[in-house]
């Protein structure tokens, strides 16, 4: 449930005001995010898909790289949509895929994330199996197989996401509609419609926060109790390691809030009238706010592996190819 979600009108007065400023917020932000973003992965992706050698960290990082990619290209359509008050001029394939897109992001970041966090507990809890298990060509197969996994996950917004004219008739919104065709039979309709929003919203929440943080945090618990018997990593190649922990702690506090959020409204809608243009249009600023920061978060990756990779001695002057070598690197022990 994004920016897109909602239609407001804007006439109550109460709302007008903060309503245009955060509008107005979330484009700049959605603007810099896309200029950043796009660039940003865009180095990312040419870097370790085109100029470093082949290892099991660039598949991972690659793999995140493109997901951020994809989903700031499609920011413009919503800066437009916000711009245009809530008019979707681009026609309804296009606001199918754009949520589809978002949620693709949403979910091969966060499994790719899982995937990084057990290979990461088996190197070190395995450093032996790892060595002589770990490769490009199975990274490569696992990534696959969370893209194919995303994508799935990722239809039901394809499916449920549509345009319809506003309440004036003036324009036409970019919203979810949880009626298929067929329901106009039944008597229930409304019913069915809440019964898929709360599928939907506890749905995301378990297989998007709930159970991949989970296993993520038991990877971590695993990896500290494993070194506190072991002499500390050398630099070199606990580098990797403090990077992957600052991407997991960043994309966590980026889309915790969006996920309360979500629930909260989830709860609101399950209490009150489902179709209540006033509880839209209260709901539309945290929306708002909650979106942005968690869109804040598929640019910053790249600043981290150049800050972390980055050992701050005499290496500024490197080039960035050398630091993102850097970030990146393969530890010969199997323990990185």
């Amino acid at each position: 449930s994004f920016v897109n979600n909602t239609n407001v009108s804007g006439n109550d007065s109460d709302f007008s005001d903060v309503t245009q400023f955060v509008n107005t917020m979330s484009m700049i932000i959605y603007s810099l995010v896309f200029v950043l973003g796009v660039l940003g992965n865009g180095v990312v992706i040419w870097v370790t898909g085109f100029k470093m050698k082949k290892t099991v960290n660039t598949v991972w990082f690659l793999n995140l790289a493109v997901a951020d990619f994809l989903f700031t290209a499609f920011l413009p359509l919503s800066v437009t949509y916000i711009a245009m008050d809530s008019h979707w001029p681009f026609g309804k394939f296009m606001c199918k895929l754009n949520a589809m897109i978002l949620y693709l992001n949403m979910f091969a970041s966060v499994y790719l994330l899982v995937v990084i966090s057990v290979d990461r507990c088996v190197s070190v809890v395995l450093p032996i199996w790892a060595q002589n298990h770990r490769s490009v060509r199975k990274a490569s197969c696992v990534s696959l197989a969370v893209w194919v996994l995303a994508l799935i996950f990722s239809v039901p917004y394809f499916i449920f996401k549509d345009t319809a004219p506003s309440s004036n008739n003036r324009t036409i919104t970019c919203v979810y509609n949880y009626a298929l065709p067929n329901d106009n039979k039944n008597p229930s309709v409304n019913q069915l419609r809440r019964m898929r929003l709360q599928v939907m919203t506890i749905g995301r929440f378990l297989l998007r926060f709930v159970v991949p943080f989970t296993i993520i945090i038991f990877c971590y618990a695993a990896i500290i109790l494993r070194l506190r018997k072991k002499h500390p990593l050398p630099s070199q190649s606990s580098r990797p390691f403090r990077i992957i922990a600052a991407v997991i702690i960043t994309f966590f506090l980026c889309w915790a809030p969006y996920h309360i959020q979500d629930l909260v409204e989830m709860m609101m809608f399950h209490t009150t009238d489902f179709f209540s243009p006033s509880l839209h249009k209260r709901f539309n600023i945290p929306h708002q706010i909650t979106s942005s920061l968690a869109f804040i978060n598929s640019c910053l990756n790249p600043l981290l592996y150049v800050f972390i990779g980055q050992n701050y001695k005499a290496e500024i002057r490197k080039s960035f190819l050398k630091v993102m070598e850097r970030a990146f690197v393969e530890s010969s022990t199997g323990t990185h």
